[in-house]
């Protein structure tokens, strides 16, 4: 496929929320989906469900819901368990669009936690997020969460370094992802990275937190500053 053809493909960019306010202002600036989480700084928790009913209200975007309770990607806790199986029912009856979550047992996907977790929301698609960059194999963690149809997105970075030494990784973990799970690429992104990432991956999906923020809070105008990077409108959206 020529770089011409790769940039005219369809894109969706996702916004992190972390309030009413956030949602709205990403839905103006051009956001196709929204990921809605508590306590930015720590790489988000789970948001309080009455903020999720609150953002459903105001905007019309898709909603992808964090489900995670301390900033561990072990869960060793039954209690805690049992809070991420209760957000996990109560955001299936709220029909959002998905949820995020990520579950490692020594540096590999914990797949016992994953299924019964997304066994009480069976309505909905996930997006394994961040705990994917510590898994020791990423290959086999890939084979592995292709195998729970549930998951339909990784969220990776690609690694570390720059965008210009991670891209090809990226395009790798695309490939292995096929067909049945997305790359959603995140930590890090901006206008930039979707220019480059558009132009030299498959990878139509971006994930921005910081890029779209000033001042603690999603600007309207930045959103909008990337939303034009990755235009290409809602065609092949699924």
């Amino acid at each position: 496929m020529t770089d011409d053809k790769r940039e005219n493909r369809a894109c969706i960019l996702e916004v992190i929320a972390c309030t009413v306010e956030d949602a709205i202002d990403a839905e103006c600036g051009g956001a196709h989906r929204l990921e809605i989480i508590s306590r930015f700084e720590t790489g988000g928790l789970t948001p309080l469900l009455d903020l999720v009913r609150e953002i459903q209200s105001a905007v019309k975007l898709p909603l992808r819901v964090m489900l995670r309770e301390s900033d561990s990607y072990e869960v060793l806790d039954e209690k805690e368990i049992e809070k991420l199986c209760a957000a996990a029912r109560e955001l299936n009856a709220m029909r959002v669009d998905g949820i995020v979550l990520g579950f490692l047992q020594g540096r590999k996907v914990d797949v016992e936690l994953t299924k019964r977790v997304l066994a009480c929301a069976p309505n909905l698609k996930a997006t394994f997020h961040h705990a994917f960059e510590e898994t020791k194999d990423k290959f086999a963690a890939i084979e592995v969460l292709k195998s729970t149809p549930q998951i339909d997105k990784i969220l990776t970075r690609g690694g570390n370094g720059n965008w210009a030494e991670k891209y090809s990784l990226l395009e790798i973990y695309a490939q292995a992802a096929q067909p049945a799970m997305k790359i959603l690429a995140g930590g890090g992104v901006d206008a930039e990275a979707i220019k480059l990432l558009k132009k030299k991956t498959s990878v139509r999906e971006f994930h921005v937190g910081s890029a779209a923020r000033a001042d603690g809070a999603v600007s309207k105008e930045l959103a909008a500053r990337l939303a034009e990077a990755a235009r290409g409108g809602l065609k092949n959206y699924d």
